[in-house]
């Protein structure tokens, strides 16, 4: 019998990437856009906007995938092996970064290189995640409990096309907090990566769903056949107005609405992976229930969840409201 518990979990978990992605996003997209800004002000300011909250992010990550360990060990087991390359590309990506934003701001002959590092850590982190997203929508190849696959199975076109889908989509992402939490001359140029890169996320989104559903013939029959064709017309009418409402926004100047749109276009394309996916965790073979711990130890890892994700969804609320509002130039990072 599918267990209750298994889809439960699988949810929460879609929840926590979820939360990353939208979260995390936005900050890599400011490393994305450091180098096309105009000036050291500029950029930290840029930089400014999201330490306070940047470290908080990245929590999602950690509990989505100690989460997958934890609750989905077979879809770890085979999923790490398959990913390891761009795994570990994100997370030296994320330590560059991390380390960026504390150094760069204890030198002065140093600073230009720990630009680049806050640059190239958050595109290298923006790339890997996309190329990894690629490479599990287009299938991992399962020999009984373990990966079947070779070392490079990961690297395809899909999956480098998703790569750079997701790079420009994080670049939008960065771009609409810039215009959301900055003023003058920078916020002018934010308004004008948001547009190019709103534009060009589109493009990389409509590529990606046009090629998705010829990738395994589950996909094409989710997607044109069945129940779920109505999602066919739905997801692509939601993306349509999310995007007119970004460019709206920037249109008249507004602050707050071209982030929305933005971050909607990113939840949007979530839900289409998830239809994509479901049931399995692992397409073409792994399901959700087949990949799920036993239901004694979901139902204990639950109970624990059930205290934790509050607190997390409290702190992070809290942490957002209390830096909300534009950036003052004249504060500093500590």
């Amino acid at each position: 019998m599918e267990s209750e518990l298994a889809f439960v979990w699988a949810g929460l978990l879609a929840f926590a990437i979820l939360a990353y992605v939208v979260l995390d996003g936005f900050d890599l997209g400011v490393g994305i856009l450091f180098p096309f800004l105009e000036d050291d002000d500029d950029r930290d300011m840029a930089m400014n906007s999201v330490a306070p909250v940047w470290d908080g992010n990245e929590t999602w990550l950690i509990l989505g995938g100690g989460g997958l360990f934890a609750v989905f060990p077979m879809a770890y087991a085979i999923a790490m092996p398959a990913l390891y390359a761009p795994i570990f590309a994100m997370l030296a990506g994320l330590i560059f970064r991390g380390v960026a934003f504390e150094y760069r701001w204890r030198t002065v002959r140093g600073k230009v290189l720990w630009d680049w590092a806050f640059f190239s850590g958050s595109i290298v982190a923006a790339f890997a995640q996309g190329v990894a997203l690629g490479a599990l929508v287009q299938g991992i190849e399962v020999d009984g409990r373990a990966y079947g696959g070779g070392s490079w199975d990961w690297l395809t076109p899909f999956s480098l096309l998703t790569g750079v889908a997701v790079t420009v989509g994080y670049a939008m992402l960065g771009s609409t907090w810039l215009v959301m939490k900055t003023e003058g001359i920078l916020r002018s140029y934010a308004q004008r990566f948001a547009a190019v890169c709103g534009a060009a996320t589109l493009v990389l989104m409509g590529a990606v769903s046009l090629w998705t559903p010829f990738l395994d013939p589950d996909y094409l029959a989710r997607w044109f056949g069945g129940p779920t064709m109505a999602f066919t017309l739905i997801v692509p009418a939601l993306v349509a107005a999310a995007a007119f409402v970004l460019f709206r926004g920037l249109k008249l100047g507004q602050d707050v609405r071209p982030f929305l749109a933005a971050q909607s276009l990113f939840v949007l394309g979530f839900i289409g992976v998830g239809i994509s996916f479901y049931p399995h965790i692992l397409p073409p073979q792994v399901t959700i229930w087949e990949a799920a711990a036993p239901d004694e130890s979901l139902l204990f890892m639950l109970v624990g969840a059930a205290v934790l994700l509050p607190l997390i969804l409290a702190y992070t609320v809290y942490a957002y409201w209390v830096f909300r509002g534009k950036i003052d130039p004249d504060e500093g990072y500590h």
